[in-house]
């Protein structure tokens, strides 16, 4: 008997967008969402999160995706720019960074509200450093 063995064709993405994600802010939970509306709105092969905690883990298909990808970006809720450093400190150099509360003006506040004008600006805002 003769098994077949389907591999998964390798996806090559232009833009790699990492992004903080973090629940315990609104900015944190801005990131995220704006990214997943980016996503939608340009094509996931365009424009793509992906997972930010497998590049300290070394998951190697996170560094294979992200090697091949054209454009690092990353996108971060607040001053303590979490995604930017551990792209940086696992060898990436982001082509583009946001911060929101700088880039955006948003005020950081300890909720997940936001407003939709919030979240559109952020989408707006990563739209145009992709």
């Amino acid at each position: 008997m003769t098994t077949m063995t389907t591999q998964q064709p390798t996806h090559n993405f232009n833009t790699a967008l990492f992004v903080c994600f973090g629940g315990m802010s609104n900015v944190g939970v801005l990131t995220g969402l704006a990214g997943l509306e980016v996503m939608k709105q340009v094509g996931r092969e365009n424009a793509c999160i992906f997972c930010l905690g497998g590049l300290p883990t070394q998951s190697a298909t996170v560094l294979e995706k992200a090697t091949n990808a054209k454009r690092i970006v990353t996108i971060d809720g607040c001053d303590s720019n979490c995604a930017r450093k551990i792209v940086e400190q696992t060898g990436f150099r982001p082509q583009a960074s946001l911060t929101l509360v700088n880039d955006c003006g948003i005020v950081k506040k300890s909720t997940f509200d936001y407003t939709e004008v919030d979240l559109q600006k952020v989408t707006q805002a990563i739209l145009q450093v992709i």
